[in-house]
């Protein structure tokens, strides 16, 4: 596809604003590291929610999307779909949590819940785990989505993209150097708008140029009968047997993976760039706003516009092998081949959008680790602000530099997803009780992230189970969730627990529910001990059900059952209001510092 002068024109503005918008907010996002990596808390929920709903949708989503639906039909989406279980976990039992902890990074929080080297230990390795391997983990699959995009769209080669990539990922780098968190939210907002916008216009002429919707359901049809009659690749619940997705599959999906599994942006307890939007919250109230919102866009506004486009792809393309071969590719060529040529600038933009988004928050999120809980808490100490800011601004840069070496030996989005979400199944118990019951101690922190990470590399390269076979994906979950349960809770019995004065001092700073915290909430008697966990618990419950009454009741009314989606819509109304009216009567004035 060949580039006019418009779109150029169109491509540059939308670089040029967003850089306006880093130099109108340098000179507050450098007065200090608070400021930089957290805003100085001082952040309202809408910016802080939309920018978490922001981050989460990177160049490589839609892409990834249609890589599932292609596979397991609609259904494979439940692979991030579940993780709302999770989600609403952190708006009603962690945000205002993690709001009172003070911390800057959710890594630092070992120092204040644990104690002597292990805290420190685990603070460290934590520090380097996320902030290195993780983290160019995931900005190399969001620069392998782009590269992919630019391949594509300007028929280059992957070096070549790599190398447009990394000018686009030096814009980005600069946003996040001169204006820190500040920068990195104002442009996330302004950015969904933009690429939600476009993904949007996209689903629309793509249903179009099907022949609508009824042309396009008629023909998946046509899809099914060829490759299995008793399942259908638009379930939204797979039957069992089902030739697309394996019910054994969904099973761990909805009953283990949201709870056992650590995924960045979805970390059970909260954790990442999702507690560091938290951290730049106003106060709980916000933090509780912000996440609900989140919630709300990422699981039940965004993902039709991605599906409806995968289908067209997986209608269009059925028999063509490069489509075969990498199923991630058909949103591109449906791009390509279905949107107005007037549109195409914008199209770019809004991927740029969503490709800085994501880069943006890892950079300045990973830098965080690297500067607050390496450099600053064991290398370097009693520096000037100034310094660390400037450490902060180079630690960027460098981020930036080695992401473009992993995405180099990169080729699969989906499985960089997958392999991720192995290495830290069974972890994710551990993070959910490490607040409310006491006798965790860092030992059970330590014991389950080595034993998730070496348990699910023996699965993989030892058994040789595939991560990209749902049933053996599964097990692979099942397994590794089994053993590293089992270790850590024997190692969490074998060891001692936290001295009583680093737990009471904890108990004191966050004020978690006492019900087990025991022997220490009955020592802080200067506490008035919190009691809401079936408060919580109902808010949870209403709040998942309202998440997942919005997603299909949407996707019900898009594909054609008109009268069942607009009951489910109305119900997840009915399930927002509940909660409204119960955090309304009993909550907001508990969440107001």
């Amino acid at each position: 596809m060949q580039l006019t002068i418009t779109d150029l024109f169109v491509i540059s503005l939308y670089f040029i604003f967003n850089l306006l918008i880093a130099l109108w907010l340098r000179k507050r996002a450098t007065q200090n590291v608070s400021e930089f990596f957290i805003a100085g808390k001082k952040v309202s929920w809408w910016l802080a929610g939309t920018s978490m709903v922001a981050t989460t949708f990177a160049a490589d989503t839609p892409l990834v999307v249609t890589g599932l639906v292609a596979a397991n039909g609609i259904a494979g989406n439940w692979i991030w779909w579940s993780m709302a279980f999770s989600g609403m976990l952190t708006v009603f039992f962690y945000a205002k949590l993690w709001n009172r902890s003070g911390v800057l990074t959710d890594v630092e929080f070992a120092e204040i819940r644990y104690s002597g080297k292990p805290a420190t230990f685990l603070r460290g390795f934590r520090a380097i785990y996320l902030g290195l391997p993780i983290n160019l983990i995931i900005m190399g699959w969001v620069n392998l989505a782009i590269a992919k995009i630019l391949m594509s769209v300007l028929g280059v080669s992957k070096v070549e993209a790599l190398g447009i990539a990394l000018l686009i990922m030096f814009i980005t780098a600069s946003i996040s150097t001169i204006s820190g968190l500040w920068g990195v939210l104002w442009t996330d907002l302004f950015q969904f708008v933009l690429k939600m916008g476009m993904v949007i216009a996209l689903a629309i002429f793509a249903v179009h140029a099907s022949g609508g919707m009824d042309s396009l359901i008629g023909k998946l049809h046509e899809i099914d009968q060829a490759r299995d009659p008793s399942s259908s690749i638009l379930s939204f619940i797979p039957d069992i047997n089902s030739a697309w997705m394996p019910m054994i599959t969904f099973f761990v999906f909805i009953a283990v993976n949201w709870w056992a599994s650590w995924y960045p942006g979805a970390e059970p307890g909260g954790g990442g760039y999702i507690a560091q939007r938290i951290f730049s919250a106003k106060d709980e109230k916000h933090s509780l706003l912000a996440t609900l919102w989140f919630n709300i866009a990422h699981y039940a506004i965004r993902p039709w516009p991605w599906i409806l486009v995968a289908l067209v792809a997986v209608v269009r393309f059925q028999n063509d092998q490069q489509f075969i071969d990498d199923p991630e590719s058909g949103y591109i060529r449906i791009l390509l081949s279905d949107l107005p040529i007037y549109l195409r600038g914008l199209m770019l933009a809004a991927f740029a959008a969503a490709y800085m988004s994501t880069i943006g928050t890892q950079l300045n999120w990973g830098a965080s680790y690297i500067v607050n809980d390496v450099y600053k808490r064991f290398l370097v100490k009693e520096k000037t602000e100034k310094h660390y800011v400037k450490i902060s601004q180079a630690v960027t840069m460098l981020l930036m530099l080695c992401s473009v070496i992993v995405t180099f030996y990169m080729d699969s989005i989906a499985n960089a997803w997958k392999i991720l979400m192995a290495v830290g199944a069974g972890t994710g118990l551990v993070y959910i009780l490490r607040w409310f019951w006491w006798r965790i101690n860092a030992w059970s922190e330590i014991s389950a992230m080595s034993a998730a990470f070496i348990t699910s590399l023996v699965l993989q390269f030892g058994f040789n189970y595939n991560e990209n076979d749902p049933r053996e994906f599964a097990i692979l979950l099942l397994i590794t969730v089994a053993v590293t349960t089992a270790v850590w809770l024997v190692v969490t019995f074998l060891t001692e627990p936290e001295p009583k004065e680093i737990l009471l001092k904890f108990y004191r700073k966050v004020r978690p529910n006492a019900t087990m915290w025991g022997p220490i909430a009955k020592e802080a008697v200067d506490v008035i001990p919190e009691r809401d966990g079936i408060f919580n618990l109902v808010n949870w419950l209403t709040g998942v059900a309202m998440i997942y009454s919005f997603l299909l009741g949407i996707g019900k009314i898009i594909l054609g059952s008109e009268a069942v989606g607009i009951l489910l819509t109305l119900l997840g109304f009915v399930l927002g209001g509940i909660i409204y009216y119960r955090i309304n009567k009993k909550g907001w004035q508990t969440l107001k510092q």
